[in-house]
């Protein structure tokens, strides 16, 4: 009886474990399949040599489709390569036809799925009304209705969405002389909205350009007699460059801006160029390969030299200056120009120039060469006689960096 007992105890456990296991397994079933039905249906790619693929539309920027699979990751094709696409989800789409439209605007663009046949993109909106189709080669961007709503509605957090590059380069050489140079520089920018389709709300800036070296020429003996002492000589130089600007946009092409700027150079007798100013912008020139921004500030400026004893020079004055962007597949090249007057002291303006070429090279990795042409009008006077304008020539290896939003 006992036996029987014990038999009959052990049969209920086994089957109180088997039915939690199935409980369990059918949980966990439900909860993917929920997790696929959240997902709804997948996006469908045609090809034009018949070739269909399965997976999720991403995006449209300048006629250039993005889509995504678990097999091949992230694909970008032009129109001329795609027969048909359906998606799942809602999308917006502006043709190039249109100007960037403005926040208010665009809060106010159709939103729905997506169908491109015929060569021609058709919008099916919730209502069940379809916008009239749009020539594949006018639709320039489209956006998922979740992304255009956080470009459109929400600002990123103070880490988020800069873009830009630091660069490092170092020299060393030991011989009769020894020698070291060191150089590095790091460039960000974060434009709201991310999303260059849409008209541009703020954009803020940071760059930090510096080079350090120095040369040692140990001492040494000259035979006699009598025996000559020559002591050791060291020459260094130190030159670094900081900025940050905000600008505040009217319009796709107007901008007001607030900016400071932090100059040190040995080589010039310049401890320190502080400036502190606002003005006006303008960009003259936009596309997805060129950009050029022309400026105008008003400001306060401060150079206190490095043999001078005193405070320094307080100066009202301006900057002028334009940023030129150029970006192919093969290169980016940036180039920088200012002008920089003291209305209160004629002789104390100032100009720089700045030229990089990045060449891409593997992933986010690349080199770079560069030049930065720096003219001091009313350095003081000194011994050995100090130079007017400094040039420096770099090269480096740059990594690009992009922040999510």
């Amino acid at each position: 009886m006992n036996g029987f007992s014990i038999r009959t105890v052990r049969f209920h456990q086994m089957m109180w474990l088997l039915t939690a296991a199935v409980a369990l397994c059918t949980a966990f079933a439900g909860s993917a399949q929920s997790k696929n039905d959240a997902k709804g249906d997948p996006d469908v790619l045609v090809l034009n040599n018949g070739d269909s693929l399965h997976g999720k539309f991403v995006k449209v920027i300048d006629g250039k489709v993005t889509f995504h699979t678990d097999a091949f990751g992230d694909m970008t094709l032009g129109w001329d390569k795609i027969k048909e696409l359906h998606t799942s989800e809602k999308y917006a789409v502006l043709s190039s036809q249109e100007k960037a439209p403005s926040k208010s605007v665009a809060q106010h663009l159709p939103t729905g799925t997506v169908a491109v046949e015929n060569q021609a993109v058709t919008l099916q909106t919730e209502s069940g009304t379809a916008a009239p189709p749009i020539p594949v080669k006018q639709a320039q961007y489209i956006m998922d209705a979740i992304t255009l709503d956080k470009q459109i509605n929400h600002e990123p957090g103070f880490l988020s969405a800069w873009e830009g590059a630091a660069t490092a380069g170092a020299t060393i050489v030991t011989a009769t002389q020894k020698q070291y140079t060191f150089s590095s520089a790091v460039g960000l920018v974060r434009n709201v909205p991310t999303a260059s389709w849409l008209r541009p709300r703020n954009r803020s800036s940071i760059d930090f350009i510096g080079s350090y070296g120095k040369i040692t020429q140990p001492s040494y003996t000259i035979p006699g007699p009598p025996a000559v002492f020559v002591p050791s000589v060291t020459t260094k130089s130190a030159i670094y460059h900081a900025d940050a600007e905000r600008d505040q946009y009217f319009s796709p092409q107007l901008f007001v801006l607030a900016q400071t700027a932090f100059d040190h150079n040995y080589s010039q007798d310049l401890d320190l160029q502080q400036i502190y100013g606002g003005g006006l912008g303008w960009t003259a020139i936009k596309s997805p390969k060129q950009h050029l921004d022309l400026k105008a500030t008003m400001q306060y400026e401060k150079q206190k030299f490095i043999t001078v004893s005193g405070s320094g020079m307080n100066l009202i004055g301006s900057t002028f200056s334009a940023t030129y962007v150029l970006q192919s597949k093969l290169l980016t090249y940036t180039q920088g120009l200012a002008y920089i007057p003291a209305y209160n002291n004629r002789r104390a303006y100032s100009a720089n120039e700045t030229n990089t070429l990045v060449f891409p090279m593997y992933k986010n990795l690349g080199f770079s060469v560069g030049t930065i042409d720096s003219y001091l009008n009313d350095p003081p006077t000194s011994l050995p006689p100090t130079k007017r304008n400094s040039f420096q020539f770099t090269m480096g290896f740059t990594y690009a960096i992009k922040s999510k939003y």
